[in-house]
């Protein structure tokens, strides 16, 4: 029985019509919307109709996938290990509602990160007749594009919330069509995203004059991290941070992106002396203190998560009541992730 709404319903079947005459799908879908769950109701629906299937280490016999092609799996690719927790989760639990298929959960359906999975191509045996990727803005790294070229035979969805990249290099090379569901503005008319409130910097302000100082650009033609820290990383503008956040959003529960791992450990630092309970994630943080700082972030014990890139993605956490930009971007997709992460809908949240 699915428990999906009405518009991933609809989601799910546009994918499963556009595989009819094409072999690579894309799907977009705001931030906040369960793209997780259509991709384990896609998931489900095909293994519905097989029997198990020798799985990436060789186990188990069954029936082909997609009009005959791989080995009858499924492999879910994401590109952080986080991601490949969730997406366990939400799959397993929609396999495990349905007893007769959870005993095939384990032979047919594999979910990896691509860092995995481009040091053991060796290791993997066969080929799926399915390869998802989530958070398909990722898929024109090569370590991406090595996927088509080593499972020929079979079907792919991507799925995103942001289908553009900054250099507007598209996906029409991977991607035979895009399937898109309601806008923001449309899931908030309806009730599925919160309503917000936006408040900008003003053109004419010295932190803007700061941001158009900014020169240099980096390997992804973004502001260059160095040059951001030098300008930005002063106890100036940590100051006038936290006055914004005190003004537009005291007493609210939010996350904060800095520049790097010098400046969210200063920004967590000043919000602490000021009162504000924040600690400060990045990519060095320890695995176990991670996890224990956004349980506490979670149970409101802590108000202010400041990270560097690390909840840009994936990242559920539905009662988050403000996005605080400590840090300029020119990547529409990176900016469109970041703020998302607030509009997700919970009980009195307004």
């Amino acid at each position: 029985m699915s428990c999906l709404r009405d518009y991933q319903t609809d989601i799910v079947s546009r994918v499963f019509d556009a595989w009819r005459t094409c072999r690579s799908v894309m799907v977009q879908m705001p931030t906040g919307t369960g793209k997780t769950h259509v991709l384990a109701e896609v998931v489900k629906r095909l293994i519905h109709s097989l029997t198990p299937a020798p799985s990436p280490r060789g186990e188990g016999s069954g029936m082909p996938l997609c009009n005959g092609a791989g080995d009858g799996s499924v492999w879910i690719v994401a590109h952080r290990r986080e991601l490949v927790a969730q997406i366990e989760d939400t799959v397993g639990k929609m396999m495990a509602s349905d007893s007769s298929l959870f005993p095939l959960r384990s032979s047919l359906v594999w979910v990896m990160s691509i860092q995995w999975l481009s040091r053991h191509w060796d290791d993997v045996e066969g080929r799926p007749g399915l390869v998802v990727i989530d958070e398909a803005h990722h898929a024109r790294a090569d370590s991406y594009r090595e996927l088509w070229a080593r499972c020929p035979g079979a079907k792919f969805l991507g799925l995103t919330a942001t289908p553009c990249r900054m250099n507007r290099s598209g996906f029409t090379d991977l991607f035979d069509t895009l399937v898109c569901s309601w806008s923001i503005s449309e899931f908030i008319r309806k009730g599925r995203l919160s309503l917000f409130d936006y408040v900008s910097i003003r053109p004419d302000s010295g932190e803007q004059r700061l941001i158009d100082s900014l020169e240099r650009r980096g390997a992804d033609g973004d502001y260059q991290q160095k040059e951001m820290n030098a300008v930005l990383n002063s106890r100036g503008s940590i100051v006038r941070l936290y006055e914004s956040m005190a003004e537009y959003a005291g007493g609210k529960k939010g996350i904060v992106y800095a520049i790097g791992i010098d400046h969210a450990r200063s920004i967590a630092a000043y919000y602490n002396k000021k009162g504000v309970s924040s600690a400060a994630i990045d990519s060095r943080t320890p695995a176990e203190e991670r996890r224990r700082a956004v349980e506490e972030f979670k149970a409101g014990r802590i108000r202010v998560l400041v990270n560097v890139d690390v909840f840009s993605e994936g990242f559920d956490c539905p009662d988050v009541e403000f996005v605080q930009m400590a840090r300029p971007t020119l990547s529409l997709a990176k900016y469109l992730q970041q703020v998302g992460r607030g509009l997700r809908r919970s009980e009195g949240k307004t």
